[in-house]
């Protein structure tokens, strides 16, 4: 037997229910810490320094990407050849 249950409610609500803490203040008080230090260090940020490193990251993981794709390639033919010679 299968039984599906929708139930429609907001996450305020669904915390409450499931007796969870509403963590939302917290949340609130972190965001607005965050923003002050990024306000307060904005000025000694180089945009140029931020930019060169994201990309750098950016460049990184997309060779690391393509690399895992190659290499899952070349296992799929390998594993397909070797089944044809059987």
């Amino acid at each position: 037997m299968k039984v599906t249950v929708n139930v429609e409610c907001s996450p305020q609500e669904a915390r409450a229910f499931l007796g969870l803490p509403d963590v939302e203040p917290l949340n609130d008080y972190m965001i607005s810490a965050m923003k002050q230090r990024m306000e307060q260090n904005i000025h000694s940020m180089k945009p140029e320094e931020m930019i060169k490193n994201w990309s750098s990251l950016g460049v990184t993981a997309q060779d690391q990407f393509f690399k895992l794709m190659q290499s899952a390639a070349q296992a799929s033919m390998n594993s397909f050849g070797a089944k044809d010679t059987k």
